[in-house]
């Protein structure tokens, strides 16, 4: 999962995600010793200036957030919205699918899941009975690059929730019944997601043949093999090493005093023990070498699926989230394929002999590597070689006929809209403020990005998009059920 910049967040809702060391030798109840009304000891707020935009007299909102830093480096953000007595509790962990090996694929998503499963302070279906019987709601997702856990509940419950997301955090029970269940529950859940299902299975081979050889080649989900060998010991050595305090960022929005929030969650948090090799566990999978494309492109691949109709995605190579470029392939993505409104839309679907039911485009920027694609169904009839050829044509031309200057504010526009309408809710904000902070260690950082949107020039967008669909820099991938079965 477009992990940061405001396409980057919708594109990883769409694409790439699945939802569904601590305390060597020190124990739960040591983790919650202090004053959890009165002791600050150990917590440092941290203070920034949110700079002026400075770009075209662009809007952006003064989001009041306050961030606060644990001796144990545990990273809180906590931002008070008084309109509601309701909640919004988010923690990002720095752990997704990208930091697996060959053998446990889909251990990131598979512990995901048994977070849900209880701790030792609060037992098998605690969490969730104790939220939804007060109204609230609570999910988690996993993506490639990191996992996220998320509530909603009335605001009373805060310090509640802080407890049993810390007693989780730290004293995870992995019960072998428990394990062995879910285990069944994420092979059944590949298979709807993937082998079941047309799209999915299109996706997936996509993502595979574009980052091939690299840590984004593979499903969140987790290779079928690897899903029935992982032990709960391989589980367990996964959870100490990446669910540590130095690895997580907490985010709170709601009706909330900040100053009452962050004692509670140092007297609960504040001693546990962070994970002492994170760094070089980390460095060793943030290594940019990793990430190159290994690819060999110019090439079309057919996969045999259950669709009656084929499916299309073409791919080209795509760039990491944060780098200029990135920008400027998001709004050629938003021009190109995003509405009926957009190039393809109006050429292949709304036009006087449409050729496809349905068309898009998204700029999907990981954390380290990329990838832009346009995707579609075709209507019966229409020919899928040819249509190939007319594809690979018309986006080229579309470098000078889509790209003018009344669409690159429509899109500007877009964005703003598309910003604005996304803050309309405590979930949103603290979704919006942690995927920042995950990706840049700065929750203001959307003020700048909006400062780069408006700042690239139409010649600037021309030559990125002649340099994105260089001839013989794609993959064609189609599913098909008359494509021969391998």
């Amino acid at each position: 999962m477009k992990q940061g910049k405001f396409l980057w967040l919708l594109v990883t809702l769409l694409v790439g995600v699945v939802s569904c060391s601590h305390l060597p030798g020190t124990s739960k109840d040591q983790a919650r010793e202090g004053n959890e009304n009165g002791t600050m000891d150990g917590v440092a707020e941290i203070k920034g200036d949110l700079g002026p935009v400075g770009n075209k007299g662009q809007s952006v909102p003064d989001i009041p957030v306050k961030k606060f830093r644990l001796k144990n480096g545990l990273t809180v953000l906590i931002s008070e919205n008084h309109q509601l007595p309701i909640t919004s509790y988010y923690t990002f962990f720095d752990i997704g699918g990208r930091h697996e090996k060959p053998g446990i694929t889909g251990a990131t998503h598979f512990l995901e899941h048994l977070m849900f499963k209880g701790a030792k302070k609060y037992g098998p279906g605690v969490f969730d009975t104790t939220i939804e019987k007060n109204g609230g709601s609570t999910n988690a997702y996993t993506s490639m690059d990191s996992t996220v856990y998320h509530q909603k509940f009335p605001s009373h419950l805060t310090k509640k929730i802080i407890e049993m997301e810390a007693d989780r955090m730290v004293n995870l029970l992995l019960e072998p019944a428990a394990f062995e269940k879910e285990r069944q529950v994420i092979l059944e859940e590949r298979k709807m997601r993937y082998e079941n299902r047309p799209s999915g299975k299109l996706y997936l081979a996509m993502m595979q043949e574009v980052f091939k050889d690299t840590p984004y080649g593979g499903s969140v989900i987790g290779d079928i093999p690897d899903l029935k060998g992982v032990t709960r010991e391989q589980i367990w050595d996964h959870f100490r090493r990446y669910y540590a305090p130095n690895n997580a960022v907490i985010v709170i929005v709601g009706d909330v005093d900040s100053q009452q929030v962050i004692r509670w969650i140092n007297h609960n948090y504040g001693a546990i023990a962070p994970s002492k090799n994170l760094a070089e566990y980390k460095q060793e999978r943030d290594d940019p070498t990793l990430y190159t494309h290994r690819a060999r492109f110019g090439r079309s691949v057919n996969i045999h699926g259950g669709s009656p109709s084929p499916m299309f995605m073409l791919a080209y190579k795509g760039e990491a989230y944060g780098t200029r470029n990135s920008y400027v392939m998001d709004l050629i993505s938003s021009i190109l394929g995003s509405g009926t409104s957009s190039y393809l839309n109006q050429r292949y679907v709304q036009g006087k002999k449409p050729r496809l039911a349905s068309v898009y485009s998204g700029n999907y920027t990981l954390k380290h590597s990329g990838v832009f694609y346009i995707g579609g169904r075709l209507l019966p009839r229409t020919n899928l070689k040819s249509l190939k050829r007319s594809l690979l044509r018309d986006v080229k031309r579309s470098c000078t006929k889509m790209i003018t200057d009344r669409n690159h504010h429509k899109i500007l526009n877009q964005f703003l809209h598309s910003l604005y309408h996304g803050l309309g809710s405590n979930s949103g904000v603290a979704s919006f403020l942690g995927n920042y902070e995950f990706l840049k260690g700065d929750y203001a950082h959307y003020r700048q990005e909006l400062a780069i949107y408006s700042s690239i020039t139409l010649e600037e967008m021309r030559q990125g998009c002649r340099t994105l669909f260089n001839p013989g820099q794609y993959i064609f991938v189609s599913l098909w059920n008359k494509h021969p079965a391998k």
